[in-house]
Order: structure tokens, then sequence, then C-alpha cells
């Protein structure tokens, strides 16, 4: 077998059977075939495609190019949830303790933030002591105790995926749908859950604009769960405005526990819940999505999912008064307030450039190894279909250099679109797609329950 024939196979658009398919990961993981001939593989795959069964061998390849997480120590069935990415999405921070305070098993690897999309590890590092780095019998331990614990991904997981997004990101092939489920679905494989929720975000924010392409990334992603033997649903979601009204780790943090305190953002307990829901029915723990909901909407109205963050906290080693006394959190130097100059109403709040403007201000990478400032971001004060009072605060920009600061704020400004006409807020879940197909639905989109 060589690597050029396969090229040429793939390039002429016919389908690679299950043992080229190892014989590529396998050779690239290991050295044996050059970045030059896997980034050909990459953009032949770009132009042909891969049909359902050859992006299933190639996940589970790369699934298993390292080690596999064994999670058979963990009670339960274990459900993960995975958001392709957005601006101000702290959905994991708020539902992870809801699932696990109402009894399901959250055992969840997560990711640090890159470019405008921020990270679950980067804002609970803000927190002072967390540790998301535990030994994985710590972390089964930690599971099986309290019910909750979300750690870094390890380095042995999916090596191949991270070798191949590094060579996608410079040869322009990173947005090949088959390339992009490969690359999320063989982490959550390798992660050992037993069950997949999906959350693809579709619009200017998120990295798939188009709702269309939003359905056939999902409706693949959910194809290759279900092939390789998990659950998995996908929700499509909005990303046209930011989903919280936080952007920004430390100031994440404090939105995810004001929400589990009652008191946060509509929209992104809205989303928390779908998804929640699907959690608790994926582990078996409701039977519907209503008698879900309401699960999930007592364990919030208890104080529950919160008392369940604090105890994921203390368990990994941060300070829990840090979560009731905010001033323990970073704290930036400076505060600049942007107020209506009159009434009106928000138009728009454009995701990607107001993430893109927090990630200037510091609070996320450019690359891999920029630094973070924890306290640096953005606070909104309403989201878009809103009405402004004149002088009230539209939002609040956190920042420690007053010269970066007054580099970034014109950008901030443009970012957010007024009117003095009535502007319907826009549509919050599109769809849910599974095994069964699409399902279009009017529930949870900013309408109240």
């Amino acid at each position: 077998m060589r690597m050029v024939d396969l090229i040429k196979k793939k390039r002429d658009g016919q389908a690679l059977d299950k043992q080229e398919i190892e014989y590529i990961i396998d050779g690239y993981t290991n050295g044996d075939i050059p970045d030059y001939q896997m980034a050909a593989f990459n953009m032949a795959v770009y132009f042909s495609g891969m049909n359902d069964r050859e992006t299933t061998d190639l996940t589970i390849a790369m699934a298993k190019s390292g080690k596999m997480a064994d999670l058979s120590a963990i009670n339960g069935i274990k459900v993960d949830k995975h958001s392709t990415g957005g601006v101000a999405d702290t959905t994991t921070l708020v539902l992870a303790p809801l699932v696990a305070a109402c009894g399901a098993p959250v055992a969840k690897m997560a990711g640090r933030g890159l470019g405008h999309t921020g990270g679950t590890l980067d804002k609970l590092e803000s927190i002072p002591g967390m540790r998301v780095s535990l030994s994985m019998d710590e972390f089964i331990n930690n599971v099986n105790t309290i019910g909750l614990a979300i750690i870094g991904q390890t380095e042995d997981l999916a090596p191949a995926d991270k070798k191949l997004y590094a060579l996608r990101d410079v040869t322009a092939t990173v947005d090949a749908i088959p390339l992009i489920a490969s690359s999320i679905m063989s982490k959550k494989l390798a992660g050992g859950a037993d069950a997949i929720v999906l959350d693809v975000k579709v619009g200017e924010g998120a990295f798939m604009k188009d709702y269309d392409d939003a359905v056939k990334l999902a409706e693949l992603m959910v194809n290759i769960g279900e092939n390789a033997g998990k659950r998995t649903v996908a929700a499509i979601t909005d990303m046209n405005q930011p989903l919280g009204l936080a952007i920004g780790n430390s100031l994440e943090v404090i939105e995810a526990c004001e929400t589990l305190k009652g008191r946060g953002c509509k929209d992104l307990l809205d989303v928390c819940l779908f998804l929640g829901s699907h959690m608790l029915m994926l582990a078996g723990m409701a039977a519907s999505g209503g008698q879900a909901v309401s699960m999930l909407e007592d364990a919030l109205k208890s104080g529950r999912g919160f008392a369940k963050l604090k105890e994921m906290v203390a368990a990994q080693g941060g300070n829990c008064e840090a979560l009731e006394d905010y001033s323990l959190l970073p704290q930036a130097k400076i505060k600049h307030e942007i107020k209506a100059e009159r009434d009106l109403y928000l138009s728009r709040l454009h995701a990607e450039q107001l993430g893109l403007c927090a990630m200037r201000l510091g609070a996320g990478r450019a690359t891999k190894d920029d630094a973070i400032d924890l306290s640096a971001g953005i606070m909104l004060n309403k989201k878009a279909g809103e009405f402004v009072r004149k002088d009230e605060i539209i939002a609040t920009v956190y920042a420690n250099d007053e010269q970066r600061l007054n580099g970034v704020l014109p950008d901030i400004l443009n970012s957010i679109e007024t009117s003095e006409d009535f502007i319907e807020r826009p549509k919050l879940i599109y769809s849910l797609l599974s095994k069964h197909g699409i399902e279009r639905f009017s529930l949870f989109t900013n309408v109240d329950r």
C-alpha cells in the first residue's frame, strides 16, 4: 500500500476502505507519512468529500491513535456535551452542575479557547486554586463521589487529531466538513462517554456560518456517533449574537454563578435547559423532555445546581468563596462603560467581532501559545431586540491596559448596532437532529416557558 496511490484514489472521487484509512492515520501519527503527503490528502478530501462510512472509519482510526479513556468504573450512563464554539458560550459551567444535581454523572474533558471562541478550562482557571489537570483515578473518583468533574484533555487523547488539525490550519483545509466532524468526534469517542449531546453553533460568530452547512455537519456527527455505538443527538443553536452577556473568563464564571442562582441571562439558561434535558434523557434519568426540564428547573430553584458547582470546585482545589465573593476572582484595573445616548433598541450584537475585541483586550488567544488575561473582557447589559433607555449602560469593558482599551473601543462600538424601531429578538434554537431525523420547533426560542 502506498500513500501516493491513496491520495490519487481520493482525488479521483473514489471511496477508501477501512484498512486504507487506518494505514493513513497510523502512518501519519507515527511519522511514516510526511506532512506534504497528508496535506495533499486533506485537499483531496476537501474537494472530493467522504461518505458516511469513510468518515466514521476515519473518526474511529483517529480516536484509536492514542489511549481510549476507560470510564467503565463510573456508575451510570455517562453523557458528554460538546459545543462547536462560540462567544459568551458559558453553557458547560451552568449545564454540567445542573445535570449532575439531577443524578446523571458528568465526566467532561474540556478544551481551551482560541481566536474569538472561549474555552471552559480558561474560565475555570480564573477561580483561585482550581486544578483542571487530574489523574484519571482522581477524575473517576470525583465523578463517582460528587457526580461531576471537568478536566483538560490528556495529551495522549486522539494524537492524530492534534497533528491533523495543525496541518489543516496552515493548508486551508480547516472547513472540510468530513475533517471537522472526524476531528470533533474522534475526541468524543476517545473520551469514553456512553452518549453525546452536540451543540452545533450557526451564524456569524460560529465556525459554521450557514444553516444548511450546520445541518450537514450535525447529521454527519450524529451518524458517526450512532455508528460507533454511542447514542448521539445534535442541537443547532444561534451564534449571530453572543449567547450570554459575559465575554471573558472571570466574567463568565460570574455569569455562570448568577445563572445558577436564578439571576442569569435567559438565553443562556434556555440553551442549558434544552441541552441538559437531552443529556438527562440519554442518561435514562427522564422519559420525556418536559420531565427533564422540570428536573433541571427544580435543581436550579432549589439551589442544588449551584451547590454542585461549589462541590466540584472544592474537589478540584478551587476557592469556593470566589463563587460568592466575586472580588476574589481576577479583577481588571479599568472599567469603561458604554451608555445609550438616547432611548433605543439594540438591533445587532455582532458575535464574532465582539469575541475578537475581547481577545484583543487579552481575554483570548490569537495563537495557542498566547497568555490570557483572566480579568479582561466585555459584559453586555442587554441583548438584541431589547429596549435601552438614555444613559442606561449597554456594555462595560474590562481591561488592564489603557492603550489596548483605546485601540479596541471603536471596534466594540461598531459591533453594537441600534435602532429607534422595535426589533424582534432573534431565534435561539433552530432544530434537533437524531438518528430519527431532524425536528424543528418553536420551544425555547426566546419565549416565556
